[in-house]
């Protein structure tokens, strides 16, 4: 019997940009983007503004290429939502900002229910997931009365319920003490899925297979973690001794 982890690495196929492009009323914010990816953890460093989170949300099918094509298991993530269902998930930088239900257990059976599970049947599911966290509590309780590190845990129980190939995580320890971050670390790298990382911070993409590093909406850099992270680090020191950050966007 395959286990899970031989599953999805057996049905993780690639996310393709081919010359793409992405502008708001007219202003550019990414520039010919064409990227294959592959690996199993992939990370994608910038600083802020240089695109990451737009690169992200064109991975989702959240936005749409003003220009070139993107792929996702073959599939236009913007014209076919359903099948993104199982393809991608995504995971926000803040959680408020995910979170749609007043309850713990109606926040973790929406994705089911997208799914076509019925009510009864996803609700099973929820409080099976919570009894294995032991947060089997958790299931009436408010979702204002958790922490934002519980919200967090919220919004990543709830994708991962919908059981996508791919986890798209945009800068998720940003928001996190170091407790905090140090579960969610371990939690991520046990997870069979491709995950792709979006940060500002070497730190948290330093031990992904792939790292790409954006700058101005380009691609600057890409390949081994170690070699495009001493570049993006030498880079952003030199930039770092500057003494104002005087330039004005476009």
């Amino acid at each position: 019997m395959r286990g899970r982890g031989d599953r999805y690495a057996g049905g993780m196929d690639g996310i393709e940009f081919s010359g793409v492009q992405y502008a708001v009323q007219g202003k550019p914010v990414l520039h010919g983007i064409t990227l294959s990816l592959h690996e199993r953890r992939i990370g994608i460093v910038g600083r802020n503004g240089s695109g990451k989170t737009t690169l992200l949300r064109l991975m989702a099918g959240l936005l749409a290429p003003t220009g070139g094509t993107i792929r996702v298991a073959g599939v236009d993530p913007a014209v076919d939502r359903k099948a993104m269902l199982r393809a991608i998930g995504i995971l926000f930088q803040n959680p408020d900002h995910q979170i749609i239900f007043p309850t713990v257990e109606e926040e973790l059976a929406f994705g089911l229910r997208q799914l076509g599970l019925r009510a009864g049947e996803a609700t099973a599911r929820v409080r099976t997931c919570l009894a294995a966290e032991g947060r089997a509590h958790w299931a009436a309780a408010p979702v204002t009365a958790l922490s934002q590190g519980q919200k967090q845990w919220l919004c990543l129980m709830a994708v991962l319920l919908m059981e996508p190939a791919t986890l798209l995580l945009d800068e998720p320890f940003a928001a996190l003490d170091l407790p905090t971050q140090a579960r969610l670390s371990r939690r991520l790298a046990s997870l069979p899925q491709r995950l792709v990382t979006i940060s500002h911070d070497p730190q948290a993409v330093a031990g992904c297979d792939r790292v790409i590093w954006l700058e101005a909406g380009r691609v600057v850099g890409d390949g081994a973690a170690a070699g495009v992270l001493e570049e993006f680090r030498a880079e952003m020191a030199r930039r770092g001794d500057s003494d104002a950050d005087t330039d004005l966007g476009a």
